[in-house]
């Protein structure tokens, strides 16, 4: 088994977000509170799980923005901890990075190593409308290229590659005064994908190797523009024979105090993954925009 150093715990990634947008952080650029999004497990904009269709950060058609992220999921029997930047060009086109780790809490006695994890290399442009106005909201097409760090479990459970691609479009939506006086969001996406738990088990298997098509969803009320709660729901293939993959789903809440600090926290369920069951858990991401 490696030694790997203890990682820094919620409230050190909490005090580095905290540092990073209130000093380091330029304003943000003139787009309205909360219009993209905050920041997803693989690093484009999003919710927590699924893409959507804004793009990161509050640059205009003249600007230049971005957003640097921490965040942490902790169900029961694994930790995903993720680091991500992505950059804004024009709102039109999004480029970004993340790094996820999953440490694996009961299995990595078993298994001989402590974790998994992949580099996400991710690049969305905006294809026609917008969000708030479009009759028919806005349009985003999405390449998310995802690369394994170490194979050696993945291979050993039947994954085929160490490294895959997903395609997605997104849609999304803004409707004024939709539920309760209050706006609503919408957002679906289709992805094509062959990942095992979104990559952290490689891509393709035993039992499919092919792409598939998977249906993402999220809704969201603005209580104000300074709070906001939903729901997401991501839809998974079931590529490896060893064990069922299940889809994932969650409740969450965002507040975003500041144009430069969205804090999202939610309950997260991912099912079955690796043959251990129900894994569910909290959720914090902390999002700096600039």
């Amino acid at each position: 088994m490696r030694d790997h150093p203890r990682r820094a715990g919620p409230t050190l990634a909490i005090a580095a977000a905290l540092t990073l947008s209130t000093s380091a952080i330029a304003d943000p650029g003139s787009r309205l509170w909360a219009t993209g999004g905050v920041t997803t497990i693989e690093g484009s904009a999003g919710g927590g799980l699924v893409p959507w269709a804004m793009l990161a950060g509050y640059a205009s058609d003249r600007e230049w923005g971005g957003t640097v992220t921490l965040s942490q999921a902790k169900v029961d029997d694994f930790t995903l901890n993720v680091a991500g930047a992505a950059v804004n060009w024009h709102n039109r086109v999004e480029v970004s990075i993340a790094r996820q780790t999953l440490d694996l809490d009961t299995l990595g006695a078993a298994l001989g190593e402590d974790e998994l994890s992949q580099d996400i290399f991710g690049i969305k442009a905006r294809l026609f409308g917008d969000v708030l106005y479009s009759d028919y909201g806005q349009w985003s097409v999405g390449l998310q290229h995802k690369r394994q760090r170490d194979f050696d479990i993945p291979e050993a459970v039947g994954a085929r590659d160490d490294r895959g691609t997903d395609v997605y479009l997104s849609a999304s939506k803004l409707f004024f005064a939709a539920v309760f006086d209050r706006n609503l969001l919408l957002n679906a996406t289709v992805r094509g994908t062959k990942a095992n738990q979104g990559g952290l088990l490689g891509f393709g298997g035993d039992r499919n190797d092919d792409y598939e098509a998977m249906l993402e969803t999220s809704a969201g009320v603005l209580l104000n523009r300074r709070w906001i709660i939903g729901a997401e729901y991501r839809q998974k293939p079931d590529n490896l024979g060893f064990a069922t993959e299940d889809d994932w789903w969650d409740i969450f809440i965002v507040w975003v105090p500041d144009r430069r600090l969205a804090i999202t926290a939610a309950w997260t369920n991912l099912g079955d993954i690796a043959g251990l069951e129900d894994q569910r858990g909290p959720y914090l991401s902390l999002q700096g925009s600039f």
